[in-house]
């Protein structure tokens, strides 16, 4: 029968599958250790992160595909292209420098959390996250989408007794469940027009729905949107983020601001130039409408934050992480309009990387001054330089990569490439909305900057830097300082594949 699978090809699915399986092995290994030793569990998650990632490295000499229907083996489940290792990178990435945030983390926390639901939480999400770029029918695309989602909503509010936290989960949730709620009847209504879940032949047959079906496609199409425009923090779907960021231990909300980015866009490009091409003429212009709508609900949010506000730093990386969003819709959008989608593509996904870089080395400073600072206030970080100098040396090019600003060349190379795939695309009106935000994006930006370098008030204190700290915010400052070297690296080794 047509639907029997091949046989498993167990190299391509290797990433995932070893997170996953590192996972299960903390999780049993919780049962055995006691309280003493319970840090092991961070650094053999630590481990198995490190493994998945190098395990990408053995599929760079091709494509690899398996999960294929035996009667036609071009229609596979599971894809490892370009496009899937890119995104794969960015996710077991993201995911290693939080679990390298979280050693801390769980160590100050002085078992106030359950280290080992902690990690099997996040690995398990780590493993779905990983798998959601690779899917290939909308079946396993969901699956991975909920693999990746339902664990954080517990990690979100993980905090024992912390009303906050549970507070955040809870609308993180319900939120999150209605999304995926519609999305999925979007998904029914595409597979009863079409007659298939594979997303290349949903292409071809729904360009050709009869025409007493034609308004239900349209209906799917844009129920289906609907949950990946969620995941990606685009505004309306954007009220979740602030107070899940605050009521989230910091390393949660590092992982969500870049993995959770992450799963949300390479969905919404799968599902949109891979699956629904022939219907640019819908998801183009509310792509670019929700682009322009949510960088600057995000900017003028962070705009907003008081300095002196209990957790206003981690609520302006919140606002900044949705005004990103918008930024990284505009090239999703401009595949709609553009002869070369491809190049389109590659420029979200150039952005995704940079902003991956440099937001989770904000998010590592952020968790070293909480460390002396639980409240996390903008105002918290005046003087830092004259606390940790180098700390405070590698915000300010992180804020400053995040504006797009020199030394920061990334952030400015990876600004343009966009604002030229919208001019491109023959989006101008959309390239202007996009610099009028950068430069609402830069006054923020540079006042926490200048902060940085202000004299303290009162005694100043050094910070003490753990080791797992160390190398979390040492990471991020190589990579963002090498590809401010070599910005144009970014862009071709993100070129996708697929097409």
């Amino acid at each position: 029968m047509s639907s029997m699978v091949q046989s498993v090809d167990w190299l391509a699915i290797a990433p995932p599958t070893v997170t996953a399986v590192a996972g299960l092995v903390v999780l049993v290994a919780d049962l055995f250790l006691g309280d003493g030793r319970k840090a092991l569990l961070g650094w053999v998650s630590v481990a198995g992160l490190a493994a998945s990632a190098l395990l990408l490295l053995p599929l760079l000499d091709g494509d690899h595909a398996t999960f294929c229907l035996t009667g036609d083996t071009g229609l596979c489940s599971y894809t490892a292209d370009r496009f899937t290792l890119v995104i794969q990178l960015l996710v077991l990435g993201g995911a290693l420098l939080a679990a390298l945030l979280s050693v801390t983390a769980l160590k100050d926390a002085d078992k106030g959390l359950p280290e080992g639901e902690y990690w099997f939480l996040l690995l398990s999400s780590a493993a779905g996250a990983a798998l959601l770029p690779a899917s290939r029918d909308l079946a396993t695309l969901v699956v991975a989408l909920e693999v990746a989602s339902l664990p954080a909503f517990a990690l979100v509010g993980i905090k024992h007794g912390d009303r906050k936290s549970s507070e955040a989960a809870l609308k993180f949730f319900l939120s999150s469940v209605t999304a995926t709620a519609v999305s999925l009847m979007g998904i029914s209504f595409v597979y009863a027009t079409t007659g298939t879940l594979y997303l290349t032949r949903i292409a071809d047959r729904i360009q050709h729905v009869d025409g007493q079906f034609h308004t239900l496609a349209q209906a799917g199409v844009v129920l289906t949107l609907v949950g990946f425009a969620f995941k990606t923090a685009a505004v309306p779907f954007h009220f979740w983020v602030p107070d899940t960021y605050v009521g989230a231990p910091l390393p949660i909300a590092a992982y969500l601001s870049v993995v959770g980015k992450a799963v949300g866009f390479s969905g919404l490009i799968l599902v949109t130039v891979v699956a629904f091409p022939s219907y640019a003429d819908v998801w183009g212009p509310a792509l670019a409408a929700l682009a322009a709508l949510t960088m600057t609900v995000g900017n003028v949010g962070a705009l907003r934050q008081r300095a002196t506000r209990a957790y206003s730093a981690v609520r302006l990386l919140a606002w900044s992480s949705v005004g990103q969003a918008g930024y990284l819709l505009v090239p999703i959008a401009s595949a709609a309009y553009s002869k070369d989608a491809e190049k389109a593509i590659g420029s979200t996904v150039a952005y995704a990387l940079m902003y991956a870089a440099v937001n989770l080395g904000a998010f590592a400073v952020a968790a070293l001054v909480a460390r002396t600072s639980p409240r996390n206030r903008i105002s918290d970080y005046r003087g830092l330089y004259a606390r940790s100098p180098l700390s405070a040396l590698l915000l300010g090019f992180f804020l400053l990569c995040l504006a797009g600003l020199p030394p920061g060349i990334i952030g400015l190379f990876a600004k343009v490439t966009v604002f030229s795939a919208a001019v491109d695309a023959g989006l101008g009106w959309l390239a202007v909305i996009m610099a009028v935000n950068v430069v609402i994006a830069l006054f923020y930006y540079l006042q926490w900057t200048t902060l940085l370098f202000r004299s303290p008030e009162g005694e100043t204190e050094r910070h003490r830097v753990p080791a797992p700290l160390t190398a979390a915010i040492a990471l991020t400052a190589v990579l963002a300082i090498a590809l401010s070297g070599a910005p144009q690296l970014i862009l071709r080794f993100s070129a996708t594949t697929l097409f």
